[in-house]
């Protein structure tokens, strides 16, 4: 009687799997392929010593490398998980390198800057997969990865127009045995929606906190005494890279600037209600913002 194929053989994804950064995502994404048994060796590339040392250490990586060509030499899946802004250069580096039928993706929180900036490098015959989950937290590097990260998250794929179906429809397989739930959109559709849903909020964290750090000394240190909940948590996404940030909005300039004109109207709008001593319209707003935090409950995004 022939045996029974073990588990590890019916769900490998990828033989080899080279991680261009490896950082909260990087890492998180490497320990999540482990756990769903997708991936048989994953090589991790790094510029600084200590980053490769704790990827090793951590059993994130089998192999580690400052070479881009070396990492990516043989791999079958290759994931960008690098500051937007540095994404073209990668590609750029990486692409004669590539073998024929390999996968690249990314992670980036803005997809149409980071298409226009590694699409023209990528050779004929590999494809091109841009993605991008949202999850994270506001610790960096590896030893802030976890596989759970995401678990019911969702991951947004933005594939080309002549991207291979085939090649789309292994990174989604790849992103739901990881735990993730996958949606596609237009790569401009999904900065517009992230300008909302994420990079307004941390443009908002960014400005609160930095408001808080230009007060006087002994009123700075009575607002971090007693920080309640709603400071807290801009402090938490606050502490966030801020490299990353810095390219996020740069990148996705035009969708974060249309939407903060739009927030800075309506902020406009509270402070004429406040002035006046309107309770009723401001009650009136309270109870529809109310709806919109049901609804995360009710989907499981909280």
């Amino acid at each position: 009687m022939p045996k029974a194929k073990s588990k590890s053989k019916k769900t490998v994804l990828f033989d080899r799997v080279a991680f261009i950064g490896i950082g909260l995502i990087g890492a998180s994404m490497a320990l999540a392929m482990r756990r769903a048994g997708l991936v048989r060796t994953v090589v991790a590339c790094a510029r600084r010593p200590k980053t490769r040392k704790a990827a090793l250490d951590l059993g994130i990586a089998n192999e580690v490398t400052k070479d881009y060509a070396k990492a990516v030499a043989g791999a079958d899946l290759v994931v960008i998980a690098t500051p937007v802004s540095t994404n073209g250069a990668i590609a750029k580096a990486i692409a004669a390198h590539l073998k024929p039928g390999a996968i690249v993706t990314d992670v980036g929180s803005v997809k149409q800057a980071v298409i226009d900036a590694v699409a023209p490098h990528i050779p004929k015959g590999v494809h091109f997969v841009p993605g991008h989950p949202i999850a994270g937290t506001e610790h960096s590097g590896p030893e802030s990865g976890f596989a759970e990260l995401f678990d019911n998250r969702w991951t947004i794929l933005t594939p080309l127009p002549r991207t291979s179906p085939k090649a789309v429809a292994k990174v989604a397989d790849m992103w739901r045995k990881m735990g993730a739930k996958v949606d596609t959109m237009k790569p401009d559709h999904h900065d517009m929606v992230l300008a909302i849903t994420s990079h307004l909020p941390h443009l908002c964290a960014y400005t609160v906190v930095g408001t808080a750090t230009d007060l006087a000394g002994d009123l700075q240190q009575e607002v971090i005494k007693y920080s309640a909940s709603g400071f807290r948590d801009f402090t938490r996404v606050a502490a966030s890279d801020p490299v990353m940030w810095r390219d996020i909005f740069l990148s996705n300039r035009d969708a974060v600037l249309d939407i903060l004109q739009r927030f800075t109207e309506d902020l406009a709008g509270m402070q004429k209600h406040i002035r006046r001593g309107d309770g009723e319209a401001l009650e009136k707003m309270f109870t529809r913002t109310r709806a919109i935090r049901r609804g995360i409950i009710e989907a499981k995004q909280a």
